[in-house]
């Protein structure tokens, strides 16, 4: 099955062609970094705006490269949520004007669990049951996936998800947009010691918060009026490992206790140079396997939304296509997996 897929939830216009749900035949994507560069944040029209005009080019330049047509598709998939309401909309009516066009059936799917199943395009012998810690600008999520589409949900965040908490700390010290990647970089020069913050473990609960962490850094900066640089990489690298020390603490913590051997790492933060070395580290510590995607497939991509709608039409065989509902707080469809979360001491690395 070859499976056109269309991502445009956020600033990121995307297209790619995917056989039988794991082989990349081709991946385009287009960055939005410029509109929203000079407003330290995404601008919702002017992404929409930018969808319009990208994603038609995008379209083509991933048939092209996967040396297909569009009329020889088995099925299109698009994201239909969670993400802003008129670059969804953007993306669904490309969707749907090409699959009439050409006769071929168009199926919506989930960002998020795009994300979640991102790994199984990284390495295929990630199979079910496994845990999956989905990290990016709008979400944090711990999740069990039983089976493919069968997820169990042990925790969110409440308020910030650590993506939107990386970019607002970033703004805050005047860093620039994206705040991630600038972070992180920044933090690989800097001492964490000098700089200590809290690490928010929400004792009890699989919940995450980071909301606290980024107030505690603006009551830092404002201790003094200016800040040298190499101040301001100790406090990206405080930051960074307060954030990193209870991804990666709770998701080891959940799959021992469910007794999972395998964990999958997904969404934009999954490419952060510590969150991906340390998850490595305590897992290998623990006997436990971990997927870390490439970072192509951690950021915004449409692979990873062709393969959930193929594993989703594996599994599901009567799904009907053109239930195109756009919906910017869709949430996986989650069954509660576990109420009590783990209690870690305050000087828990």
């Amino acid at each position: 099955m070859i499976i056109l897929g269309i991502e445009t939830s956020c600033d990121e216009t995307a297209a790619a062609v995917v056989r039988n749900g794991l082989d990349i035949l081709s991946s385009e994507v287009a960055t939005q970094h410029e509109f929203h560069g000079p407003f330290m944040g995404v601008v919702p029209e002017l992404a929409s705006r930018a969808h319009v005009m990208k994603v038609n080019r995008v379209i083509e330049r991933a048939l092209k490269a996967a040396r297909i047509k569009a009329g020889k598709l088995d099925a299109i998939a698009v994201t239909v949520g969670p993400g802003l309401a008129g670059a969804l909309l953007v993306g669904r009516m490309a969707a749907e004007a090409l699959g009439w066009a050409h006769d071929v059936p168009v199926y919506g799917a989930n960002h998020i669990e795009g994300h979640l199943l991102s790994a199984a395009l990284a390495d295929r012998r990630l199979v079910p049951p496994f845990l999956g810690l989905v990290v990016s600008g709008g979400h944090t999520e711990l999740i069990l996936a039983r089976n493919w589409g069968d997820y169990r949900l042990l925790g969110r965040t409440r308020d910030d998800a650590a993506g939107e908490a990386f970019d607002k700390v970033a703004k805050m010290m005047g860093l620039g947009y994206p705040g991630g990647p600038i972070i992180d970089r920044l933090a690989k020069r800097g001492d964490a010691s000098k700089s200590p913050l809290p690490k928010p473990w929400v004792n009890g609960t699989w919940d995450f918060s980071f909301s606290g962490l980024k107030t505690a850094v603006l009551y830092k900066l404002r201790t003094k009026k200016s800040w040298t640089a190499a101040e301001k990489r100790d406090i990206c690298a405080g930051f960074q490992r307060s954030v990193v020390d209870v991804l990666v603490g709770k998701a080891i913590a959940a799959a021992q206790l469910l007794g999972l051997r395998h964990i999958a790492l997904g969404g934009g933060v999954a490419a952060n140079s510590l969150l991906r070395s340390e998850l490595e580290r305590a897992a290998v510590l623990k006997g436990l396997a971990v997927t870390v995607p490439s970072l192509a497939l951690c950021t915004d991509n449409a692979a990873m939304i062709a393969a959930s709608v193929h594993f989703k039409l594996k599994n599901r065989p009567a799904l009907v296509p053109g239930q195109l509902k756009i919906d910017p707080q869709l949430h996986i469809p989650f069954i509660e997996a576990l109420a009590a979360g783990p209690v870690f001491s305050a000087s828990r690395r």
